[in-house]
């Protein structure tokens, strides 16, 4: 598990896996912000990727049998959140909660050699 190896990873490394999972964190923040002001479709990427929402149909006003509206009427969420005041922001952070799954392997595989350097470098002490 992922956790698991997370803990060992902070034990060994200490503040070189704390910095290096919080710039990743800080990496994708912004890399999900700027995607956002930039009117990319967050809602669908995650779908993509096997993280979306449970989706919820919504009843076209012009037909009363409550069917779904067509794809092509749909609202975007992710505009209407993006054009709220701090919106692009909250989403950004709450789609970065989302990709922990994906963020703490890239912290794992990143913190040894990125220690390492710093190792050699003489800017940390040696913790292998």
């Amino acid at each position: 598990m992922a956790g698991g190896r997370f803990r060992e990873l902070l034990k060994k490394y200490g503040k070189v896996a704390v910095g290096v999972h919080f710039s990743v964190s800080a990496v994708s923040v912004t890399g999900l912000y700027v995607a956002i002001k930039n009117n990319v479709d967050v809602e669908s990427m995650l779908e993509k990727v096997g993280l979306g929402s449970v989706e919820q149909p919504q009843s076209n006003p012009e037909m009363n049998d409550g069917s779904e509206v067509p794809a092509a009427k749909k609202r975007n969420r992710t505009a209407e959140l993006a054009a709220s005041s701090g919106g692009a922001l909250a989403l950004a952070f709450l789609c970065n909660k989302a990709l922990l799954p994906v963020r703490v392997p890239i912290t794992i595989g990143l913190t040894p050699p990125i220690a390492r350097f710093l190792a050699r470098r003489q800017i940390v002490k040696n913790s292998v």
